[in-house]
């Protein structure tokens, strides 16, 4: 798994700052802004963290370029619905020789690696023959009018494995560039991190946290899984664990 930011909001505890500062005061952004020294503004947002006021949060965002992982994981991922998407596309790239995910339990165990990998090749073969049966077929007519060959086959590629890559697994690796604001980060984090969360998603929403530390330490201090920063709400459900995740996520680099 590859996860960086590739671009965000510059300078993104001003901005904050600026915004969140607007709505108590009688001056512009200008003057607000020119008064907001590094240490005005770190005290402000200490406080500002500890209220319901969010919106302003909304007004910095990170871009995130991930790969190597899963189409189960994007499944999950898209369904936080306040952020920005762009995936690679199995309509347009033909998969001539597909990456895939293997969760860590099946790694572990080589009978069952075995079967994984196996029913991997098979995919892969599938979705080989049935590009090119394909093919053939969409191409068939294009040629019996006239046309060279080689073009018949290329103009009807696309038609051909927008059908063909309903073979492909979950695990099937696929790229994606996300962006989110900060809001939707905090909540992010706060679900996926979680133990609760499914591996991969807790996986990268941890390494999505210590990128955006690295950019906004002050931001995202004491973010992580709910448990963080308060008690565990997942009641009968929690992992408890709540102690050893409150050291790892405040001492995550």
């Amino acid at each position: 798994m590859k996860v960086k930011i590739i671009s965000h909001t510059i300078d993104p505890d001003k901005t904050i700052a600026a915004a969140a500062k607007l709505c108590y005061s009688r001056v512009g952004v200008e003057e607000i802004t020119e008064n907001l020294t590094e240490e005005s503004t770190e005290k402000f947002l200490n406080r500002l963290m500890s209220f319901s006021h969010l919106s302003p949060l909304e007004h910095v965002s990170f871009t995130f370029a991930i790969e190597g992982v899963s189409r189960t994981l994007t499944h999950q991922l898209v369904r936080h619905r306040l952020a920005s998407y762009s995936q690679q596309s199995q309509r347009y790239v033909k998969l001539d020789s597909f990456e895939y995910i293997i969760p860590p339990q099946i790694e572990r165990n080589e009978e069952a690696k075995k079967v994984f990998i196996e029913a991997m090749k098979r995919d892969q073969e599938d979705y080989d023959k049935l590009v090119e049966i394909l093919v053939e077929e969409n191409a068939r007519p294009l040629i019996a009018g006239g046309m060279d060959e080689a073009k018949a086959r290329k103009s009807v590629e696309k038609m051909s494995i927008e059908d063909a890559r309903y073979v492909f697994p979950n695990a099937c690796e696929t790229k994606i560039v996300v962006t989110m604001n900060v809001r939707t980060l905090r909540h992010f984090f706060t679900v996926r991190c979680c133990e609760r969360a499914q591996w991969e998603i807790r996986e990268l929403a941890t390494e999505m946290l210590r990128e955006v530390k690295e950019v906004a330490p002050l931001l995202f201090r004491d973010e992580g899984p709910a448990c963080v920063s308060g008690p565990c709400p997942e009641g009968k459900m929690t992992c408890g664990k709540s102690k050893e995740m409150r050291e790892k996520f405040k001492n995550l680099k």
